[in-house]
């Protein structure tokens, strides 16, 4: 029960991260070419401002989170990932870096640089963020000592010795680039206005056409690297309510945007990637980590777990610290009400 428990605790944390922080991610991605001015730039950058820093936050404590519950898949992952993983790491810095020192220079060349290494990073973080859940639901090639290696690519098939880019891990790629891009369209149709609210608004429709037709692909693709992951569903028939729900987003999300409610259409966004990861997280379940060396080797819930005691002692803190990172959540959202762009002077 533990397991369970603690296997949906860390899924989650991983879809807070991937709601709070993806329509930033998506900004980012649509600094490179969305805007058309400085004010809109500075627009842009406003309506993350006070949030992004905090929306990371939600990284750290799903990291925390899994070394704490299943240090073995930990130990495997952050060893065998070690390249993507440094990767993740200085684009987060760069990303971080370019929104801080954006402004330390009133110079248009400084800040051209800066904007371009900030949506460069975002888009790159996006598309290693995708492949790395599709490296997970394909598989590693795991030893019976739990360590793997990947170069960052092979032939460019899944096999038994494949790379972290192949041809299945870049769908999940893309798919991971357009629906963050798309989440943080229908963020900037909430937080900006003018021309470049109706831009945001404009570009959600190319978007979502992309999206709907990267998502039928994907699954195809996952049904076709992976046939077992449909193994849970067909176990437990009213978990079909998932892609149930992918359509259903999608479906509202296309409808609100095209009837100018963007809350509603960002919370539809949210529900799709929301269902999308669950969807994932259910397809491998119990396993954590598949090996495409064998199923003897996968790191599965029972192998990977922490002790009972320290599950449960875990549980009581885990709930506290999560109470009080809602809390501040909540607080900063309430707050950071309205248009962003109408105090951009100030930024």
């Amino acid at each position: 029960m533990m397991g369970f428990i603690w296997f949906w605790l860390v899924a989650v944390m991983i879809v807070g991260y991937v709601v709070l922080d993806g329509f930033d991610l998506g900004v980012g991605v649509l600094h490179l070419f969305l805007v058309r001015s400085e004010t809109e730039r500075k627009a842009t950058l406003a309506s993350i401002g006070p949030v992004w820093d905090g929306n990371e936050v939600w990284l750290l404590a799903g990291g925390g989170t899994l070394y704490f519950a299943f240090p073995l898949l930990y130990a495997s992952a952050f060893s065998g990932f070690y390249l993507p993983l440094m990767i993740v790491l200085w684009l987060l810095v760069l990303r971080g870096v370019s929104l801080e020192l954006r402004n330390h220079l009133d110079l248009g060349v400084w800040r051209s640089l800066l904007d371009g290494v900030f949506g460069l990073a975002s888009a790159l973080l996006a598309i290693f963020y995708g492949a790395a859940l599709a490296n997970v639901i394909r598989g590693v090639p795991l030893q019976p000592d739990g360590y793997f290696f990947l170069p960052l690519w092979t032939n460019w098939q899944p096999g038994v010795a494949p790379g972290i880019l192949d041809w299945y891990t870049v769908i999940g790629g893309l798919v991971a680039l357009v629906a963050l891009t798309l989440h943080g369209a229908l963020w900037l149709t909430i937080k900006v206005s003018g021309d470049l609210e109706q831009r945001a608004r404009r570009i959600v429709t190319p978007l979502w056409l992309a999206l709907a037709a990267l998502t039928v692909i994907s699954l195809i693709a996952t049904i076709a690297v992976r046939p077992a992951s449909l193994s849970n569903y067909y176990h437990y028939p009213v978990t079909f309510i998932v892609p149930v729900g992918v359509v259903a987003s999608l479906a509202a999300l296309w409808f609100w945007n095209r009837n100018a409610q963007p809350v509603k259409a960002f919370l539809a966004s949210s529900v799709y990637l929301f269902f999308m990861l669950a969807g994932a997280c259910w397809g491998v379940y119990p396993t954590l980590l598949p090996a495409t060396t064998g199923a003897a080797n996968d790191i599965t819930l029972t192998r990977a777990i922490s002790g009972p005691h320290t599950l449960s002692v875990g549980l009581a803190w885990w709930t506290f610290g999560m109470a009080l990172a809602v809390a501040y959540v909540v607080f900063v959202y309430s707050r950071f009400k309205g248009k962003a762009d109408a105090a951009t002077a100030g930024h």
